[in-house]
């Protein structure tokens, strides 16, 4: 969808604070009737802005106390080794996000585990054996200070 307009915003914005919400409840939030409201959802779902609907879940409560955002360096950058690391990383679902970056790093991993020992073993027997990783950094969260699943409206 090329071109939202700020009622799209709302609607989007609305959705991603909570998209249990009725389209009932969600038009009377976006001051719009429900049927022009429910035309909008669907039009950003068939266009590809809204891609799902999914559960936010407390990593804690679920096991996975610890968080770790790994920095991966690949020793070579040729189609083959980029396109070998960029499919081992889709089946291995400690990994939850695996962004390609600018600067010194060439991905960022974010990487949820239960505690330091299923972090050791997921970096020995999980990581390593993906084939032309040059160097690994990791950081461990200690804390989260502010997480948003809702985009900033643009200006």
């Amino acid at each position: 969808m090329s071109e939202m307009d700020a009622k799209d915003w709302q609607i989007l914005r609305a959705l991603q604070r909570d998209g249990r919400m009725t389209n009932q409840d969600l038009s009377a939030e976006v001051n719009l009737s429900p049927s022009p409201c429910l035309r909008r959802v669907r039009l950003m779902e068939e266009r590809g802005v809204i891609t799902g609907y999914t559960a936010a879940a407390d990593p804690k409560a679920c096991g996975l106390a610890v968080t770790a955002f790994i920095r991966i360096t690949l020793a070579r950058h040729d189609l083959e080794a980029v396109a070998r690391f960029e499919n081992r990383v889709q089946d291995i679902d400690e990994i939850l996000d695996c962004h390609l970056l600018t600067g010194e790093a060439d991905y960022l991993l974010r990487v949820l585990v239960a505690d330091l020992d299923a972090y050791e073993d997921f970096v020995r027997n999980r990581l390593h054996r993906i084939t032309g990783i040059a160097s690994i950094s990791t950081s461990l969260v200690f804390g989260v200070i502010k997480q948003s699943r809702v985009f900033p409206a643009p200006a």
